[in-house]
């Protein structure tokens, strides 16, 4: 999909040069079957003035030059007024190039107009939401949004955009509204996003000390589809009412599941949220048994993978364990070799607070020759999305759960 919206972007003036061409004899093509009161010789003249003009705008499109082509279409609308997608295209442009007040004031003065079809006026009330959506104004896109559906339901554009900005500003019953309404309008399943939806409100009720709700909620998520982020809940819900058994058996699952997410298991398992201090207390002490289970986990019991001997090692570090930590990369690196190099970089630390200057600088060697530069901690393997925070919901792409962690050196 991001190859299709890459290819897109790349070649975008080009597809508005073949649309503005098309618009252009369609309306001539139109003009000329309606048999207008103008004469044959005028129709023309105004069809080869509107030709150079669209030339012209087509151009500085191709060039870059925004501003240029926005005066072009300008000159085309004094020529003929009634070119109604003169004013879109142009609307379009405002946007594009940043100046939201004026295309909104074109779209809502063709919806003001008294002589155009309702298909028509259908389109110009989507283009106002797109402009409110793009400059910002929440409030009136989500209003106007729901005016065209009110108009027509058969909109998968319009409840797409609906619910993104309730995803975005987090507003999770309107966003899991507008996503059953968007599973009955469009062949993309929604399965998988509901369920994150869910998943997000059962977090919001976790927090809130309603346990009882937010386990209703994530069953809930579980019948649309599991998900890591619902599984991780789940954990919590079991060390919050002491099935610490439970909790093994099911962190065992997420590991062997979702190797590369061990290290958000802990960090969402540590999270605060509100509680009476009985509670808390009783959490904590469960939170430091289940730790002790993980680090005790031999290599049958979970998936030997980089991600869980690095947690391994970095939890055991919090607790002062050093001898332990060293003992599992010591063992990684001549079982399996320096597969990445934030093992080795680890290994190297390791060596150097237990004294092992020598081999800590062979291993610095090694490591110097073929390091490759680290980023940002986190990664979206969807589009690229780079963040030191962690994301369930990609910011840029709006995909769910396809964060990936990179190991920081």
């Amino acid at each position: 999909m991001t190859e299709y919206i890459n290819l897109l972007q790349d070649n975008l003036l080009a597809i508005v040069l073949i649309i503005f061409t098309i618009v252009l004899i369609r309306h001539y093509v139109i003009e000329k079957d309606k048999g207008t009161q103008l004469s044959k010789k005028y129709r023309n003249s105004i069809f080869e003035a509107q030709s150079k003009i669209f030339l012209n705008a087509s151009q500085y499109l191709i060039s870059g030059n925004k501003d240029l082509a926005i005066k072009e279409f300008l000159n085309a609308v004094d020529i003929n007024r009634e070119t109604l997608e003169t004013y879109f295209a142009l609307g379009g442009l405002f946007r594009s190039n940043g100046e939201i007040d004026k295309a909104i004031s074109i779209h809502r003065s063709l919806i003001a107009r008294e002589n155009i079809s309702e298909t028509t006026r259908l389109r110009s009330l989507k283009e106002l939401a797109i402009d409110f959506d793009k400059g910002g104004f929440l409030d009136k896109a989500i209003s106007t949004y729901r005016d065209v559906l009110k108009i027509n339901r058969d909109q998968p554009d319009v409840i797409k955009s609906l619910c993104r900005i309730y995803e975005d500003i987090g507003d999770w019953d309107e966003a899991y509204n507008y996503r059953q309404m968007l599973s009955k309008v469009s062949h993309d399943s929604q399965s998988e996003t509901i369920s994150h939806i869910l998943v997000e409100k059962a977090k919001e009720l976790f927090n809130e000390g309603h346990f009882r709700k937010c386990d209703e909620e994530l069953e809930e998520a579980f019948r649309f589809a599991p998900s890591v982020t619902a599984k991780i809940l789940k954990l919590k819900l079991f060390l919050v009412s002491g099935k610490i058994e439970d909790a093994q058996n099911y962190l065992v699952e997420i590991i062997n599941e979702f190797p590369m997410y061990t290290s958000f298991v802990f960090v969402s398992l540590e999270e605060p949220f509100k509680a009476d201090e009985k509670i808390s207390t009783d959490y904590k002490s469960r939170l430091e048994l289940l730790r002790d289970f993980f680090l005790k986990l031999g290599d049958s019991e979970v998936t030997k993978s980089t991600s869980v001997a690095l947690s391994k090692v970095r939890l055991l570090k919090n607790f002062n364990r050093t001898e332990e930590a060293f003992a599992i990369l010591d063992s990684w690196i001549k079982e399996i070799g320096p597969t990445e190099d934030a093992i080795v970089a680890e290994y190297i630390k390791l060596l150097i607070e237990m004294g092992k200057k020598e081999q800590a600088l062979e291993q610095t060697q090694k490591l110097l020759k073929g390091l490759s530069n680290s980023l940002a901690r986190h990664f979206c393997s969807q589009c690229g999305y780079e963040s030191d925070n962690i994301f369930w919901r990609c910011p840029q792409c709006h995909t769910w759960e396809t964060i990936q962690f990179r190991w920081k050196i």
